[in-house]
């Protein structure tokens, strides 16, 4: 019966295949045990990456390329939206334009008001609102109005000075020294629509101040906190550009302020994709409370200093520092890195060391602690199994 109970044991921990002897300690392989999906000359490859160790050199290397830097242009965070939502936005700004005058449009409400000749203005003439009393000339479907004596005048795609000059020569053949004015009372024609995850998404207008992507979005009340201001989004007719308001804001790039024109959709996309994964043996985890933690990246950047800490730290006990993970796989580039932190030295490194959306960063368990997991988890059934036993007891001794 004894040897069948030592049989059960070996064959439980043969069972557990990640399993170590007590001395012995698991190296780390060069490369992963599993293909992966590599992309190489546009093609989809399988095959096993080798693990990159965290140095000094790899931390220059990526430092040399200021793509790799939070404001570089070509920077993995604000390629990583159209990676996993399949759109197909344009790297840039539109062409920029030269700023006009307000041009009338449909819909919108002019007030004339012809001084000396109240009779061919609004009553009280200029001392009333035209939108309050609806007397105001409102602009037609077909873009034109109708004035007494000058007939139909066409308003629409023109500025009020050149309506003002029309209006005049047309009643100076009924009056001497014409003396008009011609205003927008009501902005109506021209919309612009501001979505995501601003405070008061909406419809705005475009007035005669000209309408920036800045002023739209502090119109609607700014951005909430779950946006991803490295990504907006601007849809003008049938191409949609990226924004990157980061670039305006802490980078004084004004190209990205782009003046915006009836029609135009801006959207501020939520930054679900701007997360990391902090797994293993964080702080916590033998509890099973903070076994795995999703962490948001402050403003689409976080070091892996940043992360681990956000993670909760690794467990002091449970934890191997000298075997911290980073798994990469966005843009379909699958990479591997470890981070050697035997010396808290190394997590100088680590704060050097900047993280893609997505990726997984892995604290590895301690050796000694899984050999001491596995016989608590085999023990209950030997010590069971030794209660009908009358031979005498196996107990392992667990460390």
């Amino acid at each position: 019966m004894r040897i069948k109970i030592l049989t059960l044991l070996f064959i439980s921990l043969g069972l557990s295949g990640c399993s170590v002897v007590p001395g012995m300690h698991q190296g780390t392989s060069d490369e992963s045990s599993v293909d992966m999906p590599v992309v190489k000359n546009n093609k989809a490859v399988m095959k096993k990456l080798n693990i990159k160790e965290i140095t000094a050199q790899v931390v220059i290397d990526i430092e040399k390329n200021f793509n790799n830097r939070s404001l570089g242009p070509d920077n993995v965070a604000n390629h990583y939206f159209n990676y996993r939502i399949g759109s197909n936005t344009i790297k840039g700004v539109p062409e920029k334009k030269r700023q006009t005058q307000y041009l009338v449009g449909p819909r919108d409400v002019l007030t004339i008001t012809v001084w000396d000749h109240p009779e061919l203005t609004i009553p009280a003439g200029e001392f009333r609102s035209a939108t309050s009393s609806g007397n105001g000339n409102i602009v037609g479907e077909d873009g034109n109005i109708f004035f007494p004596y000058a007939g139909v005048i066409k308003a629409a795609g023109r500025t009020v000075e050149e309506i003002r000059a029309e209006l005049t020569r047309k009643l100076a053949k009924y009056i001497e020294r014409v003396q008009l004015d011609v205003r927008v009372a009501d902005y109506r024609s021209q919309r612009v629509f501001v979505v995501g995850e601003v405070k008061v998404p909406g419809v705005q207008l475009v007035k005669d101040i000209p309408l920036t992507v800045l002023e739209a979005i502090n119109q609607a009340g700014g951005v909430t906190k779950e946006s991803d201001r490295r990504n907006i989004t601007l849809t003008r007719d049938d191409k949609t550009y990226s924004i990157n308001l980061l670039a305006l804001y802490e980078g004084g790039d004004t190209s990205q302020n782009v003046l915006l024109q009836s029609g135009d959709v801006l959207n501020v996309p939520d930054r679900e994709f701007n997360k990391v994964f902090v797994l293993g043996d964080t702080a916590g985890s033998g509890t099973g409370s903070a076994r795995s933690r999703s962490v948001y990246m402050n403003k689409g950047r976080m070091t892996l200093t940043e992360a681990i800490s956000e993670g909760g730290g690794a467990d002091q006990e449970e934890s191997d520092p000298a075997r911290i993970f980073v798994f990469r796989n966005g843009l379909g580039k699958s990479e591997i890195f470890l981070l050697d932190a035997k010396s808290p030295d190394a997590l100088l490194l680590a704060d050097r060391f900047p993280l893609h959306p997505r990726d997984v960063v892995y604290i590895n368990r301690a050796e000694g602690r899984r050999w001491n997991q596995i016989i608590q988890q085999v023990k209950p059934t030997v010590d069971l199994l030794n209660v009908f036993d009358s031979s005498p007891s196996f107990n392992p001794i667990v460390k």
